[in-house]
Formats: structure tokens, C-alpha cells, sequence
């Protein structure tokens, strides 16, 4: 189990973009989302409640993401979301712009 400390913060503005990224690997619940992001991340992101949802809701009303409801694998009523056609052309500009910050941010913090 990891401790506090070796979590890392979600850098403002890119939650969307981990969102995104991980509904383009396939339709999941709300609930799903965040495990999934956990999970890729090796716990380090954890995201709550209180901004995951409020940020589903955001993407799927700019029509980036669409929601469906079903049954959870426990059978309860959950929301389903999954990538839509601008949804994918948004995760790959956000990305790109994200590895240009990225890689600029790197260029300043290595120079001597």
C-alpha cells in the first residue's frame, strides 16, 4: 500500500486529458474512471468523488464523452461513458499539447 507521500497531485488542467485517455481504452462507469487512472498510475493518482463526477459531467456536456446508464458488475444502476468522435480528436490536441509543455518544462528545470 502506498503511503500519502508517494502520491502525486493532479497537475491543474489535466484531469480532462486523464480522463479521456482512459476512456479511450474502453467504456467504463464513473466509478471505473478513477479506478482505472489509479490503477494505471500505481496509486499515485487518486481521484475523488467530488472532482471526478463534476469532471464526467463537464466532458460530456462539452461532447467529448457520452453516458449511458446500465448494471455495474454488482448489478447496481451505474452510468457508462465512452469516447465520442470529438472526444478522441480533443485526447489527442490535449496530448500533444501536454507533451510540448512537458517537454519545455524539462528543457528549463535541466539547464544549467
Amino acid at each position: 500500500m502506498q503511503s500519502r507521500q508517494s502520491r502525486t497531485e493532479v497537475l491543474p488542467g489535466t484531469l480532462d486529458l486523464l480522463l479521456l485517455k482512459a476512456l479511450s481504452l474502453e467504456p467504463m462507469h464513473g466509478f471505473g474512471v478513477g479506478k482505472r487512472l489509479e490503477q494505471i498510475t500505481g496509486g499515485a493518482f487518486r481521484v475523488n468523488a467530488g472532482s471526478l463526477f463534476p469532471a464526467l459531467h463537464g466532458l460530456e456536456e462539452r461532447g467529448w464523452i457520452r453516458g449511458e446508464w446500465g448494471r455495474s458488475d454488482n448489478n447496481r444502476r451505474a452510468r457508462y461513458y465512452r469516447l465520442t468522435p470529438a472526444g478522441r480528436r480533443r485526447l489527442v490536441q490535449q496530448a500533444d499539447r501536454f507533451r510540448r509543455t512537458v517537454s519545455n518544462v524539462l528543457l528549463v528545470l535541466e539547464s544549467t
